[in-house]
């Protein structure tokens, strides 16, 4: 048995959640991988993949064998790049997640300036609030907003979002200019609510170095962000999100901040990955173009 193919074939099967589909990449018949990951198992001697007429999923020995496989094939795609000088010029296909915002504000806009400076990069995109599941979803990497949780992940810092509250010029005639925090009890918010975050009814500030959460009532609750910021140029009440997000808003006059002596906290933003010793050179060029637009844009 070819262990290196093995695990090839082991780790395109699980990145794409199909025999079928890892046979169609590999160009290789359906029975053909089929064999090689009962031979594998039968090496083993452990069951790597839980297998249903509808469903494929990791068993926990197949999880870490697959973390381990993705860093021996990264280390064996690095030692080949270093000698062949391509790791100069990163290829392959990347696949990564972010939250909408941060996609359409800040890499879409800028996304021929990548493609200019990696050619050969065949980026995958993926717009998602939820937090994805690297392994099971095929994913190589994330961008998070906010404090991390999830240890079995390898994070990098990109930068934090400076964060705005504003609302419509209509609705500022109509309620009025909250001057304090205390003011809020006579306004309305647009509320927001993710899968990982379910209470949306409170708006966040900093009071003498401190950082509150006030409350504030509202009649609507959304969970993407181009329809939050709409409902605030709408007048339906304030909003609060990162300003890079609602830049061109707050110029054109669309929005205006309120409250801006007791601004929210920044965010921190960060990229994540698998635990992996070698990073591809298409993850390392990804990472770094990504920071290099936080530390010019926020």
């Amino acid at each position: 048995m070819d262990r290196v193919q093995a695990m090839q074939v082991f780790v395109r099967v699980v990145e794409g959640k199909s025999f079928v589909r890892a046979a169609q990449t590999l160009g290789l018949p359906p029975s053909s991988v089929t064999g090689i990951i009962k031979r594998l198992e039968k090496h083993l001697q452990i069951r790597l993949l839980n297998r249903s007429t509808r469903n494929l999923s990791l068993t926990p020995e197949g999880e870490q064998y697959f973390y381990r496989c993705r860093e021996i094939l990264d280390l064996i795609d690095d030692t080949e790049t270093s000698l062949n000088g391509s790791a100069e010029r990163p290829q392959g296909r990347l696949r990564v997640d972010m939250p909408g915002g941060i996609a359409h504000a800040l890499i879409l806009p800028r996304l021929a300036q990548f493609e200019q400076r990696y050619p050969d990069i065949y980026l995958m995109i993926g717009i998602n609030d939820r937090q994805v599941d690297l392994i099971q979803d095929g994913v190589d990497c994330v961008i998070r907003t906010g404090n991390l949780n999830d240890s079995t992940l390898v994070s990098r810092r990109l930068g934090a979002l400076r964060w705005v509250t504003c609302a419509a010029p209509s609705y500022v005639e109509e309620k009025g200019t909250p001057k304090t925090l205390l003011d809020l009890q006579a306004h309305q918010a647009v509320h927001y609510f993710s899968s990982t975050t379910r209470r949306g009814s409170e708006l966040h500030f900093v009071e003498d170095g401190h950082c509150v959460a006030v409350p504030v009532s509202g009649k609507v609750a959304v969970n993407e962000t181009g329809l939050y910021i709409k409902l605030g140029i709408d007048g339906r009440g304030l909003i609060q999100l990162a300003e890079i997000l609602v830049a061109e808003q707050l110029r054109s006059g669309e929005l205006v901040e309120v409250l801006a002596d007791w601004r929210p906290a920044p965010v921190p933003v960060s990229l994540l990955y698998p635990h992996r010793r070698f990073l591809s050179p298409a993850m390392r060029a990804f990472a770094d173009w990504t920071a290099e637009l936080f530390a010019d844009t926020c």
